[in-house]
């Protein structure tokens, strides 16, 4: 699995140039949020802001999202997030 996601997955797919690193960061940040993956939504915060994305706006998608994925679920996202951006300040 290691290899995977090291090789294809942030090797092939993340470098196609059909969409922008700081788009795929959104989708990916987006999609762990539908699916209630805040254990990986860690790293994707850190990664989504080098990629370009600002805590505002990755905060405004959480909000966002509360009414397509549900409330529970971006509320555990706000709080990683309240995690992970407290870290770096």
């Amino acid at each position: 699995m290691v290899e995977l996601t090291d090789d294809v997955l942030f090797g092939d797919i993340w470098k196609r140039e059909e969409l922008s690193s700081r788009d795929r960061s959104l989708i990916t940040v987006s999609s762990l949020i539908t699916g209630g993956n805040t254990q990986q939504l860690k790293n994707h915060l850190n990664l989504a802001k080098q990629n370009g994305l600002s805590e505002e706006e990755l905060i405004e998608a959480m909000i966002h999202l509360a009414f397509y994925a549900g409330w529970p679920k971006a509320m555990s996202a706000i709080m990683v997030a309240k995690e992970v951006f407290a870290k770096e300040k």
